[in-house]
């Protein structure tokens, strides 16, 4: 009985193809056409042709390797071609926007961090397209050819729509950025939460880096999690995340932004740990928090180390906090690692076994005994969680297949 394929399948698995030879060239390279067909199971009819597709389009080059295997001249093999190939990324923080401009191998070519407002005459999409033709005036001598424009901000999105539902730092609502974006520039435009990209970047070439299953904390201003479970993210595609910060554990607590009490976040946030440790250290002057001025994590850290022991408890407290809720996810997710990403991780020695401690109180033991917590690779800031939307879409052979179109 013969089968029906319709194209847009076969479009589905071109791209899919193409996208997993991508990245075992961006990972082994050089590699040898058979070495590549071994290692993505494609047949060596397959491989000649999409990498000839891809050597055309300037995305792959052939490159000499030396081959142990045999004497005399090297083997050619193929390695990923980034030269003349860049892309914009940006990161919305409150009060600021970073951009970066990087090569397809993920080089920073030039990256800076400016002040951001909304001025009364002008529209958030106006603003974001002032700084971005501001961004390009004066970075001109650097511009070759520019693929794509990735954005991630801590806000409400529609990753699949490019569509920012509401924001916590501007009074926006539903606005297309990606759709605005494309139409002024005509290259693909990706949006994505912070924290969902971050743990991306991990998941590429981070901490998290081979594991299929990883849970990641973010312990900051906003408190948040990161899930990949069978090396797929979870809600990457739609405006959830998994969140965390907004569950409450104090209802008494003070009162949330997002209209709810005693949120994670505003008991482990790190400027409310900040308040927590000032007003504390009024009340214990033997402590060396006593003395500090102005009070940093850093500086919260630093005395934790020295066995400061107000310091101590406090971040001893927000891993006992953020170890309960983790311990539910691990139950849910079975992770291979933990990744934590925070300012706290300079007092990991404290913060890392009272989260661990948790984790083997309340969850299945034969989950949590084998879970490794560890540090994050990179911190919250610039630009790389946005740069790993672009080797994302490469990977997926999405990017790639608008790329060889022209």
């Amino acid at each position: 009985m013969s089968v029906d394929i319709q194209p847009s399948h076969i479009d589905q698995i071109k791209q899919t193809n193409i996208g997993l030879v991508y990245r075992l060239i961006d990972q082994y390279g050089p590699i040898s056409r058979i070495a590549l067909s071994k290692k993505s199971q494609l047949a060596p009819a397959s491989i000649t042709k999409i990498t000839r597709e891809l050597i055309d389009a300037h995305l792959v080059k052939e490159a000499e390797f030396p081959d142990l295997s045999f004497r005399g001249r090297p083997a050619v093999g193929l390695k990923i071609d980034s030269k003349g190939w860049q892309f914009l990324c940006i990161r919305i923080n409150k009060g600021s926007v970073v951009f970066g401009l990087r090569d397809l191998n993920n080089n920073l070519r030039v990256e800076e961090e400016l002040p951001f407002s909304l001025s009364l005459n002008q529209s958030f999409l106006d603003c974001i397209v002032d700084e971005i033709d501001d961004f390009f005036f004066r970075h001109q001598s650097c511009l070759e050819r520019l693929t794509a424009i990735s954005i991630t901000t801590n806000a409400i999105i529609d990753p699949n729509n490019g569509i920012i539902h509401s924001s916590p730092y501007y009074d926006i609502q539903n606005i297309p950025l990606g759709t605005f974006l494309h139409q002024r520039t005509g290259l693909p435009t990706f949006l994505q939460h912070g924290i969902t990209a971050w743990t991306i970047a991990e998941s590429l070439y981070g901490a998290g880096e081979n594991c299929q299953n990883i849970i990641q904390i973010v312990i900051d201003d906003n408190v948040g999690a990161g899930v990949m479970t069978a090396g797929q993210m979870l809600h990457a595609g739609n405006h959830s995340v998994v969140e965390i910060g907004h569950t409450q554990v104090d209802p008494d607590g003070e009162h949330c932004y997002c209209g709810n009490t005693g949120c994670l976040e505003t008991v482990v946030g790190i400027k409310n740990i900040l308040v927590r440790a000032h007003r504390l250290a009024e009340s214990h002057p033997d402590s060396l928090l006593y003395s500090i001025s102005p009070l940093t994590i850093d500086s919260l850290c630093q005395a934790a180390n020295q066995g400061d022991l107000l310091a101590t408890n406090i971040i001893h407290d927000v891993g006992e906090r953020i170890g309960r809720i983790t311990a539910i996810m691990v139950n849910i997710f079975n992770p291979e690692k933990i990744l934590i990403g925070s300012p706290l991780n300079g007092a990991q020695n404290i913060l890392y076994p009272a989260i661990q401690q948790q984790i083997a109180q309340l969850s299945l033991p034969g989950y949590s005994q084998q879970v490794n917590i560890v540090a994050t690779r990179f911190d919250n800031t610039g630009t790389l969680p946005a740069a790993s939307l672009i080797k994302q879409s490469l990977y997926s052979g999405e990017l790639l297949i608008e790329l060889m179109q022209g």
